[in-house]
């Protein structure tokens, strides 16, 4: 039986690269694609794929979170995180989030067909480089992720991606199909958890703190 796909990505050649890779192997079938993760949601829900290949950063929703929301929403279903990044940051909040493996994209072509069947057998997949990352920073005792535990609530997280990433209030409230009031109570509420005083000022968290994609 054939293992059912959805490609994540924001980059259209990624995503039709891995497609093509994809197709030429029998025991895949690529059911979809989606450009960001809000949209990945949907299109999940609607397709019920068995492996998401999902970017961990891009603009809307990021992977991380599209992934916690995915994993809730169907229990069953299997995230294979795809990033540039070998960062142990990344790699642990991806994991922690629900997904069953982490894929560095320039290692995508060489490594994707043994990542996807890992996953596929409940299994979990790291590319050398980033769990070599990953457990460096154990082996020498350092706190892999200093700012894990956020004070933010997902849905708090979702509206500061949007935020830092230029959109209006009402820009936010239509995305989100809640009211501008709705919006603008959820930023106070997020200025007085993080202590912060400025849109700038919430931009760089959320970079910090990859909420917000500086480049994928």
């Amino acid at each position: 039986m054939l293992t059912r796909v959805l490609i994540v990505d924001d980059h259209k050649i990624l995503r039709e690269g891995l497609r093509s890779l994809l197709d030429d192997a029998a025991e895949f079938e690529v059911i979809g694609e989606a450009d960001n993760g809000r949209d990945a949601l949907k299109l999940a829900k609607k397709l019920t794929p068995d492996i998401v290949l999902m970017d961990v950063a891009m603009s809307e929703l990021n992977g991380i979170e599209a992934t916690r929301q995915l994993v809730a929403m169907m229990p069953g279903i299997k995230v294979l995180g795809l990033s540039m990044h070998s960062d142990s940051r990344y790699v642990k909040r991806m994991l922690e989030a629900g997904a069953s493996g982490y894929l560095l994209k320039e290692n995508a072509f060489d490594e994707l067909i043994t990542a996807l069947r890992a996953v596929g057998s409940n299994r979990v997949y790291v590319s050398p480089e980033a769990s070599g990352s990953l457990l460096s920073d154990i082996a020498q005792g350092q706190a892999v992720d200093e700012n894990s535990d956020s004070p933010l609530t997902a849905r708090e997280k979702e509206i500061l991606q949007l935020i830092a990433e230029g959109n209006s209030t009402q820009v936010v409230a239509e995305r989100l199909f809640i009211s501008t009031k709705t919006v603008e109570t959820h930023r106070k509420k997020i200025m007085d958890k993080l202590d912060l005083h400025s849109i700038a000022e919430l931009t760089k968290y959320a970079i910090r703190q990859g909420i917000t994609p500086l480049d994928d």
